[in-house]
C-alpha cells in the first residue's frame, strides 16, 4: 500500500490518499474497456493526468461488469475536444465532453474545484474533485497504467465494509441535489452496501425535497433503475425510505390502498429483472409493460368488454390516457408506451386497431387532461 502525500497551509507534508496497487484491488486491467484505456492513453500521451472514476471503479472492486466508464482529467473540456475529433461539449453550468467511439459514449470531465461547495461550476484539482463527489464507493481513482486505486475517503474499506457513506456533509448532501437520495437507495440495493440508520432517516426527512426536480431528471433516475436489472431491490428500498410516491405516486397511492396491488407490482418488478437478466437488448417499451400491467388490470372488467365487443381503439385511446397519467412524472417517449400498452391489451384479448391519425387517442387526451 502506498501513501500520497501533499503538504497543508503551513507546508507540512500531509496523508492526502491511499494507493492501491494491483495485487491488492485485485482489478484486472482486461475487464477495462479497451476504448477506455485508449482515452486514458491518449490524454496521458498529451501531457495531462487521467483517470477512471466513479461506478466503473466501485463495480471493478466487487467483481461486477461495468456498464460505463467515465473519465476524468485535468485538461480542460476545449482542450479534451481539440484531443478527440470524435466528441462534443455538453452542459451549460459545468461542461464535460462525450468522446464517440462506434455506438459508445464516454463521459470525460475535468477536475471540479470546491471553490463554491459541492455545487459549484469551477474547475480545479484532484484533490479538490474527490470532495465534490457523492459517497464513498463513488470517489474512487483507477488508474489504468500504473494499475492503481487512489482512494482518498476510505471507499475501498466501505465496499468491502458494505457500507454506504457520504462524502459530503449529510446536513448539505441532499439539499444540494436530492437525486442523491435515489442514487443512495439505488447503490444499497444494488452492491449490498448498508445505509446507516442516520442515512435512512435523513432519506425518509428529506424525500419531499424531490418535490422540486423536474419531471426530466426524475424520468432518467426512474428510466436508470428500470434498466439496472436490479428493479424489485431498488423500489423496495425506495419505498421503505419514502422516496418511490416521487417517482411513481399514482403506484404508491395504490399500493398504499391495496395490499394485494401491491404483491403483484412487486411480483411484476421481480419479472421485469428476470427479463432483463436473460436478454441484453430490450426495447424500453417491453420494460414498462411490467410497470403498467397491473394498474391496466383494475381499470375496467376486461371480459365484459371484450364479450361486449367494445370498440378496440376506443379502449386503446382510453387505457393510454390513463397509463399516461399512472406513470407520471415519468415521460417516456411516446412510442414506447404505446407499444407497452398495446402489448398489455393484447395480453388481455384485446385486439387494438390503432387510428391512423390517433384522432380517438387525442380525444382521450384531452378530456383527461393529459398533455
Amino acid at each position: 500500500m502506498l501513501i500520497r502525500y501533499g503538504t497543508d497551509k503551513n507546508g507540512k507534508p500531509v496523508k492526502k490518499a491511499v494507493i492501491y496497487t494491483k495485487s491488492e484491488h485485485g482489478i484486472p486491467k482486461e475487464k477495462i474497456d479497451n476504448d477506455a484505456l485508449r482515452i486514458v492513453e491518449r490524454l496521458r500521451d498529451a501531457g495531462f493526468n487521467c483517470y477512471i472514476v466513479g461506478g466503473a471503479v466501485r463495480d471493478l472492486l466487487v467483481g461486477n461488469v461495468p456498464k460505463d466508464f467515465d473519465i476524468v482529467t485535468d485538461a480542460t473540456p476545449s482542450r479534451i475536444k481539440k484531443i478527440f475529433r470524435n466528441s462534443r461539449i455538453i452542459g451549460r453550468r459545468f461542461r464535460l465532453v462525450h468522446v464517440l467511439v462506434g455506438p459508445k459514449i464516454f463521459e470525460v470531465s475535468t477536475f471540479r474545484s470546491t471553490i463554491e461547495g459541492s455545487v459549484g461550476n469551477d474547475f480545479g484539482s484532484m484533490d479538490e474533485d474527490v470532495r465534490r463527489r457523492d459517497f464513498t464507493l463513488n470517489a474512487l481513482y483507477y488508474d489504468p497504467v500504473r494499475e492503481q486505486v487512489i482512494d482518498y475517503v476510505g471507499g475501498v474499506r466501505d465496499i468491502r465494509k458494505h457500507a454506504l457513506r457520504p462524502v459530503i456533509s449529510i446536513d448539505r448532501i441532499f439539499i444540494e441535489d436530492p437525486v442523491r437520495m435515489l442514487r443512495a437507495v439505488k447503490y444499497s440495493a444494488t452492491t449490498s452496501a448498508r445505509m446507516s440508520f442516520t442515512l435512512r432517516r435523513k432519506i425518509r426527512r428529506s424525500a419531499n425535497l424531490l418535490s422540486d426536480i423536474s419531471p426530466s431528471r426524475l424520468t432518467e433516475e426512474l428510466l436508470k433503475i428500470i434498466n439496472s436489472g436490479h428493479t424489485y431491490d431498488i423500489v423496495r428500498e425506495a419505498l421503505d425510505t419514502d422516496l418511490y410516491m416521487y417517482l411513481q405516486p399514482a403506484a404508491t397511492a395504490l399500493m398504499y390502498a391495496d395490499r394485494d396491488f401491491e404483491n403483484a407490482y412487486m411480483e411484476s418488478l421481480k419479472k421485469l429483472d428476470r427479463l432483463s437478466g436473460s436478454e441484453s437488448d430490450i426495447r424500453l417499451g417491453r420494460k414498462l409493460v411490467f410497470l403498467i400491467f397491473d394498474f391496466v388490470k383494475t381499470l375496467t372488467d376486461w371480459k365484459k368488454e371484450i364479450s361486449e365487443d367494445s370498440s378496440s381503439g376506443e379502449l386503446y385511446a382510453r387505457t393510454w390516457s390513463e397509463c399516461r397519467r399512472f406513470v407520471l412524472p415519468m415521460n417516456p417517449q411516446r412510442s414506447e408506451l404505446e407499444f407497452a400498452v398495446r402489448t398489455v391489451l393484447s395480453s388481455l384479448g384485446v385486439s387494438v386497431r390503432i387510428p391512423r391519425r390517433r384522432h380517438q387517442l387525442k380525444t382521450a387526451e384531452l378530456k383527461s387532461g393529459v398533455q
